[in-house]
C-alpha cells in the first residue's frame, strides 16, 4: 500500500498556511526530534470543550494530513477525549490497537503504520493541541 495516497496529499494541502485565531486561550508548538516536523496549535476553550482551533504545520504530508484531520474534528471535543484519542492512535501505529473509529478520516493514515519514522509526525497535532490546552489552563490559573 502506498504511503502518500491521493487522500493523504489532499488532506495535507487542505491546511490554511497561516491559520490563526483572533484571541486564543492557549498557544503551543510541538516538534518532533525524529523528523523535524513542527505543529503550532491555538485553542479556545469554552465550558470544558475545544471551541476554537487553528493549526499551522511545517511537517511531512502525513503530519499535515493528521493536522488537517485534527483541525476538522476537534471542535466540540474535550481535552480528555483528545488525550484518549492520541493514546488510541499511538497504540494503532504501534500495532497494539485498531484505528480509532471516532474520526473516520484517521483510517486514511493506516499506511503509515508500517513506517515508524512517520509515527511522531502523525501524533504531533495531538501533542500540540494538548500542550495548548495546558497553556490555556496555566494562563487561567495565573489570572485567577
Amino acid at each position: 500500500m502506498a504511503l502518500y495516497t491521493t487522500d493523504i496529499l489532499r488532506l495535507a494541502s487542505s491546511l490554511v498556511a497561516d491559520d490563526r485565531l483572533g484571541a486564543a486561550d492557549g498557544i503551543a508548538e510541538s516538534r518532533s526530534i525524529i523528523c523535524g516536523s513542527r505543529i503550532t496549535a491555538e485553542i479556545v476553550l469554552a465550558d470544558g470543550l475545544i471551541s476554537g482551533l487553528a493549526i499551522r504545520a511545517s511537517a511531512c504530508a502525513m503530519g499535515q494530513a493528521s493536522a488537517a484531520i485534527m483541525r476538522s474534528n476537534a471542535i466540540g471535543a474535550t481535552p480528555a477525549a483528545i488525550s484518549d484519542l492520541r493514546a488510541d492512535m499511538q497504540a494503532f501505529l504501534q500495532g497494539t490497537g485498531e484505528v480509532p473509529a471516532i474520526w473516520p478520516q484517521l483510517s486514511l493514515l493506516a499506511p503509515a503504520r508500517d513506517y515508524p519514522a512517520r509515527h511522531a509526525a502523525i501524533l504531533l497535532p495531538f501533542d500540540a493541541v494538548l500542550a495548548a490546552v495546558n497553556a490555556a489552563e496555566s494562563a487561567k490559573a495565573t489570572a485567577a
